[in-house]
């Protein structure tokens, strides 16, 4: 099946009807209804299917519900009658919809049936610039054909890609480059904040995607500069501010007859496999992006990355941000064992054991195999910040976990958390000890007792935006936050809790300095 065609007249019309009917998260979120909709979400379609015939109540066609009509054959993949159709886009008409390779028709007949032959969805999301809200075009995925993918599937904006969208830092910047855009959420994303957009993509039915959501999506076309290629071939010698991707990472056998048994059960997904062996594609990645990257500049991307046996994560990765030379800040978010990334990724392909036992059997034997050869343990899933350093030798290396819940958007926490380590990397103890600090405004503090004590056994200070951190702090640390409301310097405060604490206000600062700075890293205090 073809991409969408880009027309400027048929997409201008598309854009018009699609927002007169109301057809926008919060619209069929309020025609489903709570459970429907959440339903929906966990890919059940039974109750929005009631919902919709409903709505239906046995009207005739060209008296049914625009709303009804738009989600039956947009979101659930089913038949509507043309005259249905004509109603629900009016300016638009089944007619210019197919033009637009948005549906078939059967016939020309008011109650002749028409079927969707791409997902047209609603999308709404909030990054560090605000709230967005847009309409997707992507390939129709198994809730609406009922089994697997195609090899050259286009995936709409899934929970990877959503993620990618709100950490992302927002400043406003030159050039930025979206590397494999998929569909061209991202692309669409950066545009708002830049002031020229670059997408790459391996697959040219992708890159059509974009092409069709950014001149649905922005009247103004975007100009977004798509070009097709693998990975950073397309930009070779071209300098960015900020570099975004999610890119093809997912950990697929390829060698061997590990890799022939993958290939003969389930054929390579183009938007997950990137052809290389293990975790190499992230590995290069991140060694070869800050040759594209400007001074300064930033590249955001998700990732997977081994555990192997006797070596821990994060040195493994941590040799890699060596290579690179660059500044680095990897989260590691989940971690699961081989089998069951091996279920989750033959899953996400619409391959299940009941429909397809053997494949699945194959499928299964293989990645574990591929696993067993490279004493694979876990495989951990996260979000990697690199930059290029301005000048000199790279200053931030720094790789952790945190499976906790965030407060998205995260975009802001780690723009403030970048320039405070470039804030605390120019200046040393003493220059610490004479700024004026403020305590953030999310942050609380927690104390536990054993019954009857006069004082805490453990004090917490809990924050509650970005990454929603618990830093257990001593008595002076706890003391020296509450006391951070920018008129004493942080020295002043050492000293004068020296004297309460009855402590000599060397050691106390030899202490507390070092927790500060962490503290202003992790935006618990600001200048």
């Amino acid at each position: 099946m073809q991409p969408p065609v880009t027309d400027p007249a048929l997409v201008g019309a598309l854009r018009d009807d699609l927002a007169a009917s109301d057809y926008d998260v919060d619209g069929v979120e309020r025609f489903l209804g709570p459970l429907a909709a959440a339903a929906l979400h966990r890919e059940q379609s039974l109750p929005a299917r009631r919902a919709v015939a409903t709505a239906e109540g046995g009207r005739p066609p060209s008296d049914r519900d625009p709303l009804a009509t738009l989600v039956g054959l947009f979101l659930l993949g089913t038949a509507v009658p043309r005259a249905a159709l004509d109603r629900a886009l009016p300016a638009t008409g089944t007619a210019a919809a197919e033009r637009l390779g948005l549906v078939t028709a059967q016939g020309t007949g008011a109650d002749d049936e028409v079927r969707a032959v791409v997902d047209l969805r609603p999308y709404s999301s909030v990054d560090a610039v605000g709230d967005a809200s847009w309409w997707l075009a992507s390939d129709l995925g198994e809730l609406a054909t009922g089994g697997r993918l195609a090899t050259d599937h286009v995936l709409g904006a899934g929970g990877a890609s959503l993620t990618l969208a709100q950490v992302t830092v927002r400043n406003p910047t030159g050039r930025v480059l979206d590397l494999g855009t998929g569909c061209g959420i991202q692309a669409l994303h950066a545009a708002r904040h830049a002031q020229h957009v670059v997408a790459t993509d391996i697959s040219r039915r992708a890159l059509a995607f974009a092409a069709f959501n950014a001149a649905l999506n922005t009247p103004a076309g975007a100009e977004l500069d798509l070009r097709h290629g693998s990975m950073l071939e397309p930009v070779a010698g071209e300098r960015f501010d900020l570099v975004v991707s999610n890119p093809p990472f997912v950990i697929t056998p390829h060698a061997g007859a590990a890799g022939r048994a993958v290939a003969d059960a389930l054929g390579d997904y183009e938007y997950r496999d990137g052809g290389r062996a293990g975790d190499d594609l992230v590995r290069d990645l991140i060694l070869g992006v800050g040759g594209v990257l400007a001074p300064g500049g930033t590249a955001q991307l998700l990732g997977n990355w081994e555990h192997r046996r006797g070596e821990p994560w994060t040195e493994r990765v941590g040799a890699w941000l060596d290579a690179a030379g660059l500044d680095g800040w990897i989260i590691q978010r989940e971690v699961l064992d081989p089998a069951e990334y091996a279920e989750t990724w033959i899953r996400d392909g619409g391959t299940t054991p009941d429909r397809e036992p053997d494949a699945w059997a194959a499928a299964y034997g293989a990645w574990l195999d591929d696993f067993g050869s490279r004493d694979v343990e876990a495989v951990g899933f996260g979000l990697v910040t690199l930059r290029r350093p301005v000048s000199g030798a790279a200053t931030l290396r720094r790789l952790e976990e945190h499976t906790g819940s965030v407060r998205q958007p995260l975009g802001a926490h780690i723009a403030r958390s970048l320039a405070d380590h470039d804030w605390l990397a120019a200046r040393d103890d003493a220059a610490l000890a004479a700024a004026h600090l403020v305590t953030a405004a999310d942050i609380t503090e927690e104390r536990y007792l054993t019954p009857g004590a006069a004082d805490p056994n453990i004090v917490i200070l809990r924050q509650g935006d970005g990454l929603g951190r618990g830093v257990q702090a001593s008595s002076p640390l706890a003391a020296l936050v509450g006391a951070c409301d920018g008129e004493l310097s942080v020295g002043q405060i050492v000293g004068a809790l020296a004297s309460l604490f009855e402590v000599s206000a060397a050691d106390l600062a030899a202490e507390l300095l070092p927790a500060v700075r962490g503290l202003v890293r992790d935006g618990f205090l600001a200048e």
